[in-house]
């Protein structure tokens, strides 16, 4: 399915999304350090029924970064610049990691523009200072190092063991992706990360229907993430994939496909 693509002025960056497919809107935020591409498996079954916008997050693929860090703040205006210029009024929006943390900004800001959400492979607390100081030092190695010592690091805390021993593809894939972003992206983008506000405060003011999945082998967001925002969102609902990590929807997307359209189809019922 061929996907229409736009550049829209975001403040101080231009933002790149691509849309796919006629029907409701959806709109689905990829993970850090990858972009769009993420999705596209996923993005393609679900495009026979709805109208998929897929941005990537300012820092990532083809979206620049601006000036200084990456934060929720900014995040946050440009999904609804892009909205806007897709000219969507209230969509459902589902995000993963970072996707999840710019959306409950989102949600902070213009929770009038959201149908409904998908909190995947995320977290709602704010970084402890161990997790903030070591986002900060990551930031200055890379630019003193170069982006790929720290690609190649992540790869054991994104994917999951089973789908590192089982599909070495999928791996490259996510290498293949992390690639388009400079060491200044990553440093501004982990920069942006580390200075986010914990929204577990927020979690019970989420009156929309909210799918929450994680992956059985999640070693950064996992199982008890989820289960704390299901026990502060009234209503959602909670799924675990088996053998995946935390890019659940990069390593089983048929899976996750499934529950996102099954999702969708229902609240639209």
């Amino acid at each position: 399915m061929q996907a229409s693509v736009s550049k829209v002025k975001s403040g101080d960056a231009d933002i790149a999304f691509w849309v796919l497919g006629e029907g409701a809107p959806v709109v689905l935020l990829h993970p850090f350090p990858v972009n769009h591409e993420f999705w596209l498996p996923v993005a393609e079954a679900l495009a026979a029924r709805f109208r998929i916008i897929l941005p990537d997050l300012r820092g990532h693929g083809d979206s620049g970064v601006g000036e200084g860090p990456a934060t929720m703040a900014k995040h946050a205006a440009d999904i609804a610049r892009v909205m806007d210029d897709a000219e969507v009024g209230r969509a459902a929006l589902i995000g993963v990691s970072i996707g999840g943390y710019a959306l409950f900004e989102f949600w902070r800001r213009f929770r009038g523009r959201v149908a409904a959400l998908g909190l995947c492979n995320t977290k709602a607390p704010a970084d402890s200072a161990e997790a903030r100081a070591g986002r900060l030092q990551a930031a200055n190695h890379v630019l003193e190092r170069g982006t790929e010592p720290f690609f190649e690091s992540m790869i054991p805390r994104l994917l999951g063991k089973s789908t590192r021993e089982s599909r070495p593809d999928l791996v490259a894939g996510a290498l293949g992706m992390m690639r388009k972003m400079s060491a200044e992206d990553v440093a501004q983008v982990q920069r942006g990360m580390a200075e986010r506000p914990d929204s577990v405060d927020i979690l019970k003011t989420i009156n929309v229907p909210v799918l929450l999945i994680t992956g059985e082998e999640d070693v950064l967001t996992g199982v008890n993430e989820a289960e704390l925002m299901r026990q502060h969102i009234l209503g959602s609902q909670m799924r675990v994939i088996p053998k995946v990590g935390h890019y659940s929807a990069w390593e089983r997307p048929e899976d996750v496909t499934g529950l996102v359209s099954n999702f969708l189809e229902g609240i639209q019922g």
